[in-house]
């Protein structure tokens, strides 16, 4: 687990049938601080409602996103299971 800021969203004319109807986010992963970013933004399936500036916790545990997005094969890798208040 990570937490981010999400810095926008992002729209596909043609997706994958595992994610057709997700929310797709970009997302700045960030170091302990919350404040420092960790590398590059990260693509994150949203099914939490989470909007641009808003921190949010992400995962990149696979089994957790194949339950979620009810797919045995998906080729997401990251998703939002948090919303920081």
């Amino acid at each position: 687990m990570q937490t981010g800021w999400v810095v926008g969203t992002a729209t596909a004319t043609i997706k994958h049938a595992s994610i057709q109807g997700c929310k797709l986010l970009v997302v700045q992963p960030c170091l302990a601080d919350g404040q420092t970013a960790d590398g590059e933004p990260v693509l994150a399936i949203d099914t939490l409602g989470a909007g641009r500036g808003e921190r949010v916790v992400i995962t990149s545990d696979g089994r957790f996103l194949r339950e979620t997005l009810r797919a045995e094969a998906t080729p997401a890798r990251w998703s939002v299971i948090g919303i920081k208040d």
